[in-house]
């Protein structure tokens, strides 16, 4: 009875250890990737498109549960590394040893709790993600389509720009009260051989963009010459059009299930190949995610295991090694994915192969030796 009570505090003390760092790991996993790639994104909206910083951040909102999906197994293995590198220097795992305590008894809790996280993963990466990445996608459209109309504003200038930072179009509008604007002028770019003008009296926002009633259009050539003056009753400027081609373009099936993408594998008629290559190897990811929690975890307990005479703590530097190693191959193994040199399942699981047995054989060498 009092060696079960001693193994139980034994978990309790490791577990304590593992969830406070695991805690810190998160939030400053979630910020890095936040300011190196969803910011920079959303900057690159409202820029270009006048996105509201109101909606911009409800997105960062609804783009969170993606990036906490993303930073949990680099969580767990910071605190897997952290902590057990930390028990080391503090000669713990010694007096353990002297115990009769095995590294795999010392390392059961951790593996307990990396399932658990991987159980977690799993569960937002397949109700809560796929929802609001939808969402997210929906709401920048809306955004971009809807543009920011700043009401009460007299004489105020926007501009669209395309890629590259060129720009696409240049509005004017004198006035705008009760979302309603009046005198506007457009100089349109979109078209490389020739530039528009239009000029309307009223327009107001719409589903499908910017609405204008008695407008005029001139056409112009790049030598200057006009080509075409016409009188339109009303015509609609689609600001979503290519914003929602982009999207299509740049879908994975993140926005998708486990059950969405199962019937993928079997193929589809109305899919190019690359789409379809997209689809499944995001199905096989969905799988690979979790399972690289307890990877990180076989491979993370050997390598914060340090040596007795070592007394500094090398477990931050082996962490950013193994997390940037993973990312590497997972990077390139997806891209082998997308473009059909290699099949959907080793494209989503390379990175766990290559660092798992890695991470087997180390940890079967220090529990052998230790």
């Amino acid at each position: 009875m009092k060696s079960f009570l001693d193994i139980k505090t034994l978990d309790k003390y490791i577990l304590k250890q593992i969830i406070e760092v695991f805690i810190l790991g998160v939030v400053v996993f979630t910020s890095i990737i936040f300011a190196s790639d969803t910011f920079i994104s959303l900057i690159k909206q409202i820029s270009m498109y006048g996105m509201p910083v109101k909606i911009a951040f409800m997105i960062i909102l609804l783009n969170l549960p993606y990036v906490i999906v993303m930073t949990i197994p680099m969580s767990v293995l910071f605190s897997t590394v952290m902590t057990i590198n930390k028990m080391c220097l503090q000669s713990e795992i010694t007096i353990l040893k002297a115990c009769s305590v095995s590294i795999k008894r010392i390392s059961r809790p951790v593996f307990l709790f990396a399932v658990l996280m991987a159980l977690v993963t799993f569960f937002i990466n397949e109700t809560i993600v796929p929802i609001t990445t939808s969402q997210s996608k929906t709401l920048a459209l809306y955004a971009i389509v809807q543009r920011n109309i700043p009401e009460g504003k007299r004489n105020f200038t926007m501009k669209e720009l395309k890629e590259g930072n060129y720009l696409k179009r240049l509005f004017y509008v004198e006035k705008c009260e009760d979302k309603m604007f009046s005198n506007v002028s457009i100089l349109d770019l979109s078209d490389k051989d020739k530039i528009q003008i239009l000029q309307a009296k009223t327009g107001t926002s719409v589903i499908e963009g910017w609405q204008f009633d008695d407008a005029s259009v001139y056409t112009i050539s790049r030598t200057g010459k006009t080509l075409n003056t016409s009188w339109i009753e009303k015509t609609i400027i689609d600001f979503g059009s290519d914003i929602q081609k982009q999207l299509d373009k740049k879908n994975d099936g993140s926005d998708f299930n486990f059950i969405n993408l199962m019937p993928y594998l079997k193929g589809s008629d109305t899919l190019s190949p690359e789409v379809l290559a997209k689809y499944k190897v995001r199905f096989w990811d969905k799988i690979a995610l979790p399972i690289t929690t307890v990877v990180f975890v076989i491979l993370g307990v050997p390598l914060a295991i340090t040596p007795p005479r070592v007394r500094h703590n090398r477990g931050f530097v082996f962490c950013i090694g193994i997390i940037f190693c993973y990312y590497i191959i997972r990077a390139f193994s997806m891209s082998l994915g997308y473009n059909l040199t290699i099949p959907a399942f080793f494209a989503a699981n390379l990175p766990n192969i290559v660092l798992g047995i890695i991470g087997f054989l180390l940890y079967k060498q220090k529990c052998e030796k230790i």
